[in-house]
């Protein structure tokens, strides 16, 4: 069924090669700092309203995300919940890449006013002031500085750079510099045991990856992992689909970003700049490779961020998600503008955008202006429609379900009994 050529094509998409070394990061395979990780991940008080945790959009029984076009109770301007299926294969964390490693991405939602909405000095006196997290986390980065004295330690203070008169950026600002670098410190930290956990949630033992044996080793019998549908699409995903230029390698991204001229079918206030925004943002983050909490400044140099210049051109550029268990993962795009694979496949067979979603449950009822109808623009010009036949889009979708996997240890989707590794 697959020539010399085509043989070639699909060796070089299975297997995943190993989780790669975060060298910004010196407790990424840390066993005790994955641990920490988890339990954080899982813990509702790293937030405002103590009701919400890393899990409540990113929820392990919905492939971790939330199963929504947009997470509508906490911002209908919030992008698509992304999976965390292999993100430590990323180059590049959030839709529009605004920042540069695992434990970065991981700072953001904590403080973000429509996220966890908390402050890095609550989340510090939290570490400080509960017993268990404190002698976890001890164990893993040193003793933490006595943070008693409310006067030094607010219970909540954050830098905001653009509302200089809120008090929680009044309350940062009459910190000490060296009590600021204090809660930055444990802040940080924090990050890193959730990218240590994060790292562990692995997608590489699906059918399609036993196929890909089986066509190596000629092993019949594991050939058969996938179905002739699956073999079909997946001829036409290397071939004339050609879906293999931005979804390439064993996690099926090219790790970059890219105008696909999908419009904007959910109301949003202003247009969505993408990669554009991203770029100047994790330029401007203190929490970036190249900055001071790096474990591995050198490291960060010869990161892409230390080459990283912004152009007009990546305006409305987002990231090419992995695929892999991308069937468990609908809707789908940085707005979940589909609900299906096939609607995702229709999309590039025609290039056709259909028609906004002016009526959508649980979001306000307020039009989309005309600027952003078409908010995605032209699209890149390698796009071309490819005029799918019904058999096609079947045959595609039977090849993406192939790279479902279900082999993921269940221990690491729920919260550990302590934060303490035993």
């Amino acid at each position: 069924m697959f020539t010399e050529k085509e043989r070639q094509l699909i060796g070089a998409l299975s297997p995943l090669a190993a989780v790669p070394a975060d060298l910004t990061n010196r407790y990424a395979d840390d066993s005790a700092a994955a641990h920490l990780g988890q339990y954080i991940f899982f813990d509702e008080r790293f937030s405002l309203d103590g009701e919400t945790s890393c899990a409540t959009c990113h929820d392990p029984k919905k492939s971790w995300t939330d199963g929504q076009a947009v997470p509508a109770a906490f911002s209908d301007q919030l992008r698509h919940v992304p999976s965390l299926w292999n993100v430590a294969y990323n180059r590049w964390y959030f839709w529009d890449g605004r920042a540069d490693s695992l434990w970065s991405q991981a700072l953001h939602p904590l403080e973000q006013a429509d996220e966890h909405g908390g402050s890095r000095a609550q989340y510090a006196k939290l570490v400080h002031d509960d017993p268990d997290l404190k002698q976890a986390y001890e164990r893993i980065f040193g003793t933490l500085p006595e943070m008693s004295d409310a006067s030094r330690f607010p219970a909540a203070a954050k830098p905001l750079a653009t509302q200089p008169a809120d008090p929680l950026n009044v309350a940062w600002g009459a910190m000490s510099e060296a009590d600021r670098e204090t809660v930055n410190g444990v802040f940080v930290n924090v990050g890193k045991a959730l990218a240590a956990y994060q790292r562990r949630i692995i997608s590489r033992a699906s059918p399609f990856d036993t196929f890909v044996e089986g066509l190596k080793t000629r092993d019949e019998r594991k050939q058969r992992a996938i179905s002739d549908s699956a073999k079909r699409g997946l001829k036409f995903f290397i071939g004339r689909g050609n879906c293999i230029l931005c979804h390439h390698g064993p996690n099926f991204t090219d790790n970059e970003f890219h105008n696909t001229g999908v419009a904007e079918l959910l109301p949003l206030q202003r247009p969505d700049h993408g990669r554009f925004l991203g770029v100047h943002q994790v330029l401007n983050s203190p929490f970036n490779v190249l900055g001071s909490y790096s474990d591995d400044v050198e490291a960060g140099r010869r990161s892409p961020t230390a080459y990283l210049v912004n152009f007009v051109h990546t305006k409305r550029q987002f990231k090419t998600p992995s695929l892999r268990n991308v069937a468990r993962t609908p809707p789908y795009m940085h707005r979940g503008q589909f609900e299906t694979l096939e609607d995702v496949i229709k999309f590039y067979s025609t290039l056709e955008n259909p028609q906004p979603k002016q009526t959508v449950p649980g979001l306000p009822q307020r039009p989309i202006p005309p600027a952003h109808r078409h908010g995605g623009g032209d699209g890149e010009h390698i796009l071309l429609p490819l005029h799918l036949s019904k058999t096609e889009t079947d045959d595609l979708v039977a090849f993406l379900e192939s790279l479902t996997d279900e082999s993921l240890d269940t221990t690491l989707m729920v919260q550990p009994d302590s934060p303490i590794s035993r």
